[in-house]
């Protein structure tokens, strides 16, 4: 009976010292044991913010912020200036709960005022139907 635990716990530390060799050459070689994801998703992090790209013929960015004007405008009723849609200059996307897109968006006042630039924080659940605008505020100066 110990003769055949003793074989039983050579043969697996020899196992053991198998797989660890193959994997120390591994890593010699230059792999890290990790396949990464190939294509435009290479060395980026879970959850990261992506740049979203040709952003003025992007359609679905560019009704969100004119979704975020609009609901800046409802939110101020009264209180402050209506601004005027003009155009979503920069966006970027970050998969979230959803998807939250961080836009930079020109708009003007209603009343005549020159374009101005804002940033906007909007979240889209598209399984829920819902977008939300977290945050919609002056752009600072670079």
């Amino acid at each position: 009976m110990a003769r055949r635990l003793l074989g039983a716990c050579c043969v697996l530390l020899a196992a053991i010292l198998l797989v660890a060799a193959a994997a120390a050459s591994a890593r010699a070689d230059g792999e890290s044991g990790i396949r990464q994801p190939s294509g435009e998703y290479r060395g980026r992090k879970v959850g990261a913010r992506t740049e979203v790209r040709d952003v003025e013929r992007d359609g679905e960015v560019q009704e969100l912020g004119r979704f975020s004007v609009a609901e800046y405008n409802r939110r101020h009723v009264g209180g402050g200036e209506r601004l005027e849609f003009g155009r979503v200059v920069a966006a970027q996307r970050q998969v979230v709960s959803g998807l939250k897109y961080y836009l930079r968006v020109a708009a003007a006042a209603e009343n005549g005022g020159g374009e101005r630039v804002f940033d906007a924080v909007v979240v889209v659940k598209p399984w829920l139907e819902s977008r939300t605008l977290l945050r919609f505020a002056p752009a600072a100066p670079k």
